[in-house]
């Protein structure tokens, strides 16, 4: 059976690995799924955030040499990810599915040229981070973390957008941004996988094209030979 190491930036990540989508893809031959903290995130007692490109890199690399039967995928956010990741400063006027394709297509790339295992290796960068998964299904969303009275200003959100993922990625208008200012003592880590849980993995693949097709593609992935 295959073996899926995911590589993430926090703890809202992890969580959301190895639980809801783990026992999804247990029901497609795989035998284990569990995610890894990778580079530095590692030393900020598992608050987050991400590592150069770089450091990331030989992370996975290192994992892949030492396991020829694994398979290895990263779960991070677009918003926010350092510049010198390949692709994360895209031509001018990318749609958002553009700029989804063009960061995947250049860490594939990059990684390739890097790694002699690079057959085991599928990039995925959220667009544009955690959140904007959560933005699937309002109503779930509010209910979810107690804030029943919030659904309304959260779905007026959803609405200015044409899914989930195009919701923007600024330091004001990022995602998890517009939960904070809508959901007081907003915490990431207490609050987003709750709610992933209660919406449930279907909504979200229905809201999130770039996801489902991360999903996808995982659910399709043949066992390494």
């Amino acid at each position: 059976m295959k073996r899926l190491l995911v590589h993430v930036e926090g703890q809202t990540e992890e969580a959301f690995v190895n639980g809801l989508l783990a026992s999804h893809l247990y029901g497609f031959d795989y035998g284990q799924v569990r995610a890894r903290l990778v580079g530095n995130a590692r030393n900020r007692i598992r608050r987050g955030g991400i590592s150069d490109w770089n450091v990331v890199r030989k992370d996975i690399d290192r994992h892949l040499r030492g396991d020829s039967g694994a398979l290895a995928t990263t779960m991070v956010d677009y918003y926010a990810l350092p510049s010198g990741w390949p692709g994360r400063l895209p031509p001018a006027n990318l749609t958002v599915p553009g700029k989804s394709s063009h960061i995947h297509q250049k860490l594939s790339e990059d990684f390739d040229a890097f790694s002699a295992a690079s057959q085991r290796f599928h990039p995925y960068v959220m667009m544009h981070e955690f959140e904007a998964l959560l933005f699937s299904d309002c109503l779930t969303f509010a209910e979810a973390i107690g804030y029943d009275d919030r659904a309304e200003a959260l779905q007026a959100v959803r609405d200015q957008f044409h899914d989930p993922e195009h919701i923007n990625d600024s330091p004001q208008t990022a995602p998890s941004k517009r939960v904070a200012r809508i959901v007081p003592g907003y915490d990431k880590v207490l609050f987003g996988n709750v709610a992933a849980l209660e919406i449930g993995l279907a909504r979200i693949r229905a809201e999130c094209p770039s996801f489902n097709d991360w999903v996808t593609f995982l659910e399709n992935w043949p066992a390494p030979t």
